[in-house]
């Protein structure tokens, strides 16, 4: 992952995931929660057992288990936060990532992650193919790759949907707590509803009950959805384009990510990837040209629906019959946005109903069910709704 967008911040200086959480609250950026807290203090507790604890042996897969002097100590658990969508997990992670002290550590949403581990697991089933590896079996070679390049592992919307995924979990996993791995991760639901209704999910849950001996579980079940309490009475589609509009962007931008450092990050689909060039604290900002006047499709929409709870896009123009590719581009997009209830916040040309202009073609149909799913997005019912 590749950090950008550095900006001042009041955590800048601070060196504890408590420190920086209470800086965030003095510069008025964030109120104080007390679950928020109670899971504050669980991550600074585990970086603490990290600056203690040294990586495993590679000597040795049971080399996670002794000290320098060779005495046997506890196993470093993880952590697994898990609540609603906006409570203020993916904060958290932000704060914990930047200054866990492990050496090797990786940040992944889950999907990427799994993406990765398949196109290892393809790679030494051909390498065992043709003699290069002895044994049967990817999976072992696979998490020694693993757990040489990563000791904390932490994961941003863990959620498990593909069984192909779901069928290797439990022996990967095995493999790379064997080898000192620690996992923290986000989601958005508990541990044991994970792959909820899924084909053999049977098998599944022994991955579940081992997760659940190497993390310690915590609902974050913070007192609202905080973007409610950001964006409450603020315009979330600016009108028109120019220096008014692009201050309120940035100022909702600031609001919603808790005035944190941005970060890029690429998202895999089907084997290609989606850059986002700005996310911090579960919200993506991109522009109309990186997501409508790129070759990006349904399946691209919904990948990063998923992956984000809140949008950010900037600068959409009025379009007509030769932008026509863009414009259905910017329907598809607005259709997934809504049907998942991600939050959006939009600056454009025009007001919704201005922003297609030719009157030919299915386009100018259908755009017609974009102008009323951005007129209800921008509406308090749309900010409220799922907060129950």
């Amino acid at each position: 992952m590749t950090i950008s967008g550095a900006r001042s911040s009041p955590i800048a200086t601070t060196h504890t995931v408590d420190g920086r959480y209470k800086a965030l609250i003095e510069a008025g950026e964030i109120e104080y929660d007390p679950a928020q807290a109670e899971v504050v203090a669980a991550l600074d507790r585990l970086n603490a057992v990290l600056a203690e604890t040294g990586p495993a042996s590679k000597k040795s897969a049971l080399g996670w288990i002794f000290g320098k002097r060779g005495s046997a100590r506890e196993i470093t658990k993880g952590l697994y936060v898990w609540g609603k969508v906006g409570r203020g997990k993916t904060m958290l992670m932000d704060l914990f990532f930047d200054i866990a002290v492990a050496r090797k550590k990786r940040r992944v949403h889950f999907h990427e992650f799994m993406a990765d581990v398949h196109e290892r697991v393809h790679r030494v089933r051909g390498a065992i193919r043709d003699g290069e590896i002895a044994g049967d079996d990817p999976i072992p070679p696979v998490a020694a790759e693993l757990s040489q390049e990563t000791r904390l592992l932490c994961f941003d919307e863990f959620t498990v949907t593909d069984i192909a995924d779901a069928m290797i979990l439990g022996r990967l996993f095995t493999r790379l707590f064997e080898q000192g791995v620690v996992v923290v991760a986000t989601s958005n639901v508990a541990p044991d509803d994970l792959y909820k209704d899924g084909l053999n999910r049977g098998h599944f849950m022994e991955f579940v009950e081992l997760l659940k001996t190497r993390v310690d579980v915590v609902c974050l079940d913070a007192r609202t959805d905080y973007r409610l309490e950001k964006l409450a009475g603020a315009p979330l589609y600016l009108t028109p384009l120019g220096p008014e509009a692009e201050a309120g962007v940035e100022n909702l931008w600031r609001k919603l990510t808790h005035g944190l450092k941005a970060h890029s990050e690429e998202l895999e689909v089907k084997g290609r990837h989606i850059r986002v060039s700005r996310t911090a604290a579960g919200v993506a900002r991109f522009t109309f040209a990186e997501l409508c006047e790129t070759p990006l499709g349904a399946a691209d929409y919904q990948r990063l629906a998923l992956s984000y709870h809140t949008f950010v896009i900037e600068n959409v123009p009025v379009m007509d019959l030769p932008q026509r590719n863009a414009a259905k581009r910017f329907i598809n997009l607005i259709d997934t946005l809504y049907n998942n209830r991600n939050k959006l916040i939009l600056s454009a040309e025009a007001e919704p109903d201005g922003l297609y202009v030719a009157t030919t073609g299915t386009e100018s149909f259908e755009f017609q069910r974009t102008v009323s799913r951005l007129i209800e997005m921008r509406s308090e019912d749309w900010l409220s709704e799922g907060d129950s």
